[in-house]
């Protein structure tokens, strides 16, 4: 019992501790986090990234390749 009793005079009362309060805001943080994660991952699975062509481009459906005119080179 003497044991515990020094410990408790080692404590310095003016140290600040985050404590149960910090351990709480933190693990609902860290599940709202998660909770945006998994909603994320949800609504990006359902994301179509390919568009169809744009028929205003080419209304005719003929490009270069069709009328044998060379493609300019880019670099």
């Amino acid at each position: 019992m003497t044991q515990l009793a020094t410990l408790a005079k080692e404590v310095d009362k003016d140290k600040v501790t985050p404590g149960v309060l910090g351990f709480i805001v933190f693990a609902v943080m860290a599940l709202a986090v998660w909770g945006l994660m998994k909603s994320m991952n949800r609504h990006m699975s359902r994301v179509d990234f390919l568009e169809p062509p744009d028929p205003e481009a080419d209304p005719a459906g003929e490009g270069a390749e069709t009328t044998g005119a060379a493609k300019p080179q880019q670099g």
